[in-house]
């Protein structure tokens, strides 16, 4: 009798291991360990050899039997249905080995190094979700410059036109890596350059009149309402010129006012350094003045709520807007660009 899917499903794992038989020479081999495969016995030039079609429940009785129908196929071609399988095998792990998605893991390895969790699993994040549904399986080096575009143009479409940009230049990083390690020959991306509709970035706001900034510094100095902490963070953004993040994460055990030190430690930073600020006279001041309301904290602007964290962004941004600058005009990463832009004008590196 032949076997049925409630049989093999129900089937315990017998003392020692035994064959149950199905129809045309197709049997599940059943181990005292409890694992169940699919096999086939027959006879290839006087050979007697066994074909593994694979195991239960990953391949079921009805795929078990088709499988047996291919091979016998295979047979009366005078093909050998085993060695035919290792064939299939190799090429389809060499084009696995060759895909995009196995490429552009590599290539995510290598580029992580180094970099913060947040900011590689934002480059990860575009690949996985914007290239991966189309791309994933895909030979690299069969991947053309209209496919790729196409990929992208779904991506422009919908109005994500920078993120659409930001596809592009990784795709030219993963194809040149695929170059560097044998699997493709040509940056197919580099035909794509005009392709796109151009990407309109949004700065950051920032004041960049020299009187406004002076307009801004006074507001801040004059600054009373709110709360001390704040107000003792956005006093010291514009004698610093460190990232939001970076002024808001600022840790007690960092500052040394007798050296007039601030030293941010490498995992803080973008680039993976130590970062060294030099205190002025007036932030060793307003620091002196804060240590008594969160000196024993972990962080010199603690969260009104709590202790263990520091303030939010949007804490800062708030006090910026209760001095009556708003979002398109000052933003707390605009302290950043005032160094960068009126600095680098009257000629300060």
């Amino acid at each position: 009798m032949s076997l049925t899917d409630l049989f093999v499903k129900n089937l315990k794992a017998p003392e020692k291991a035994c064959k149950f038989t199905d129809s045309d020479g197709l049997y599940l081999y059943a181990s005292p360990k409890g694992l169940k495969s699919w096999r086939f016995d027959y006879r290839f030039q006087g050979k007697r050899l066994t074909l593994t079609f694979g195991t239960y429940p990953l391949i079921s009785l009805k795929e078990a039997r088709n499988l047996l129908i291919d091979a016998r196929r295979s047979l009366k071609a005078g093909i050998d249905p085993s060695a035919q399988k290792q064939i299939l095998k190799k090429a389809t792990s060499h084009l696995a080995l060759n895909s995009f998605e196995t490429v552009a893991r590599e290539w995510f390895e290598r580029k992580k190094e180094g970099k913060k969790e947040s900011y590689s699993s934002r480059i990860w994040g575009r690949v996985e979700q914007e290239l991966l549904p189309f791309l994933s399986s895909k030979p690299i080096d069969e991947i053309s410059a209209q496919e790729l575009l196409g990929v992208l143009r779904k991506v422009e479409d919908r109005g994500a036109v920078v993120t659409a940009h930001r596809c592009l230049q990784y795709c030219g990083q993963i194809f040149r890596y695929s170059i560097a390690t044998g699997r493709a020959n040509h940056d197919i991306s580099a035909d794509l350059r005009g392709a796109l509709r151009p990407a309109i970035h949004n700065h950051m706001a920032s004041l960049t009149d020299p009187n406004e900034v002076g307009g801004l510094m006074r507001a801040i100095d004059a600054y009373s309402s709110g709360n001390l902490i704040v107000r003792a963070a956005l006093k010291l953004a514009p004698f610093v010129f460190v990232r939001p993040g970076e002024l808001r994460h600022a840790e007690w055990r960092e500052i040394n006012l007798e050296q007039a030190e601030w030293r941010i430690p490498a995992d803080k930073m973008k680039m993976k350094q130590v970062h060294i600020v030099p205190l002025a006279t007036q932030v060793v001041d307003i620091i002196t003045e804060l240590k008594p309301y969160t000196g024993n904290d972990r962080y010199l602007f603690s969260s009104l709520r709590t202790n263990n964290r520091p303030i939010s962004d949007m804490t800062l941004l708030a006090g910026l807007r209760r001095l009556g600058y708003s979002k398109e005009e000052m933003t707390v990463h605009g302290f950043r660009s005032i160094a960068s832009t009126l600095l680098n004008e009257l000629g300060y590196n």
